[in-house]
């Protein structure tokens, strides 16, 4: 697969050396920033792979003489420079610098001085180009240098890349899949019957998930995430800020159980589609129940997987790692590599475009209840009373009648219509605790 990027033809004197092949020429400098997981993980890689044509020659943290004398720097040639100095990178003769320190401030103010000193950039950052990717893409252009950021989303998998050059001759109105690797692995281990705390305990031992794991619990990380790849795969530039979330923590091992009788599992889903007459693109992070046939279905562990459907070409699947050191800097160094053979990646208009949460939807309602007479009636009543419709209707056996689960499943109706709903029915008397909706996840067959 090609490894041209969502970039701009830079301006500089290297751009003149194009048909000079990389290695007859005197190396690509590059400057790290951050020698942390992935950026340790890239400094192994460059000096492990030994690329012809790049060369680490500095490398920036705060504290960095702990970094330096960590065993992770025993792959570091003792040629490069280290520096908590920013101003020592800005001033060097580095034409790459990678950006992996993360957040906002002060990252998107070393880009800028980078641009402005005639160096490219490559980042993970996936908030800060889900924020301000837009405006730093068209600063560095102007610059005459590059901002590439393949590894922001879903690691190794080369999905910005794969839908930038592979799929830029299509049409493509819908994306949906799995961008954060800590859900998928809490989610697909509690599918075998495991407690959520549990799981999430494991996976911070791990090192998947951070002690105050709300950011992708909570569909913080996906949904910067689902906002690149809308720019890049819909044309579409999104406030993060109105993209709906929902988080995993409410999900129990009991759905999975129910899930399962209806012939799905359960997975936080990133999905956004933009409607050809409107413009608007509905976009939503959240766990939904996803049917055991759909390819977002079979991605286990820290897998990432995204489904990109086309006007022309269908549907497309990138699977792989998306979590870890390791897959992410074989995205960076590709990255990397892209830049130093003066890649240039086909270039379209990108619009903002207004946000909606709503979804047309099947879901998926479980409920815990103190047992009396008349509680269903009461939800079908609820239901009736907004237009929903009950499809199906599941209580397993087993569970005591003072605190009993089970499960209305509703036809298709919008996500504003199911939370009214939900809304009154959480008034009951009988409810122990607010009712888990979930959507229901169904594709149609074309994108539209």
């Amino acid at each position: 697969m090609a490894t041209k990027r969502e970039t701009s033809r830079p301006k500089t004197a290297t751009a003149s050396r194009k048909t000079t092949p990389v290695s007859a020429t005197a190396p690509v400098k590059i400057a790290l920033l951050g020698f942390g997981t992935v950026g340790s993980a890239v400094a192994r890689v460059l000096a492990e792979s030994k690329l012809p044509g790049i060369e680490l020659t500095h490398i920036f943290n705060r504290n960095v003489e702990r970094k330096r004398t960590s065993d992770a720097a025993k792959c570091v040639s003792a040629s490069v420079v280290w520096t908590e100095n920013f101003n020592d990178i800005l001033n060097s003769r580095a034409e790459i610098v990678v950006e992996l320190m993360g957040g906002l401030d002060p990252a998107e103010g070393w880009l800028k001085k980078c641009f402005a000193a005639g160096k490219s950039v490559v980042t993970a950052n996936k908030q800060l180009i889900a924020y301000h990717g837009a405006a730093l893409s068209r600063l560095a252009a102007k610059h005459g240098v590059q901002l590439v950021h393949g590894a922001a989303v879903a690691g190794g998998v080369p999905v910005i890349p794969g839908i930038l050059q592979g799929l830029g001759g299509d049409r493509i109105t819908r994306i949906s899949g799995i961008v954060n690797g800590t859900c998928n692995y809490i989610l697909s281990h509690m599918e075998t019957g495991a407690e959520y705390a549990a799981v999430l305990a494991d996976a911070q031992g791990l090192g998947y998930a951070e002690a105050n794991p709300s950011a992708d619990v909570d569909g913080f990380d996906a949904r910067a995430k689902l906002c690149i790849l809308s720019r890049i795969a819909l044309h579409a530039e999104l406030d993060p800020d109105a993209v709906a979330t929902q988080t995993i923590s409410t999900v129990e091992a009991v759905d999975f159980a129910y899930a399962k009788e209806l012939g799905c599992t359960i997975r936080q889903v990133s999905r956004a589609q933009l409607d050809a007459k409107s413009k608007l693109v509905a976009a939503r992070v959240a766990p939904m129940l996803v049917p055991l046939t759909s390819p977002i279905a079979w991605s286990h562990g820290t897998q990432n997987m995204v489904v990109t459907s086309g006007r022309f070409g269908g549907d497309v699947v990138f699977s792989g790692h998306g979590a870890g050191g390791e897959p992410t800097a074989v995205a960076v160094v590709s990255d990397i590599l892209a830049i130093a053979h003066h890649s240039v990646a086909v270039s379209l208009p990108v619009h903002r475009r207004q946000v909606t949460g709503e979804f047309l939807a099947p879901h998926y309602l479980r409920f815990v209840v103190n047992d009396k007479p008349g509680i269903v009636s009461g939800i079908a009543g609820a239901l009736a009373k907004v237009g929903a419709n009950i499809d199906s209707l599941l209580q397993r056996p087993g569970y005591p009648k003072h605190s009993l689960p089970f499960v209305i499943t509703t036809e298709a109706c919008l996500t504003s219509t199911i939370a009214k709903a939900v809304a009154s029915i959480s008034k009951m008397d009988c409810m122990l605790e607010r009712p888990l909706c979930l959507q229901i996840l169904t594709v149609d067959d074309k994108a539209e």
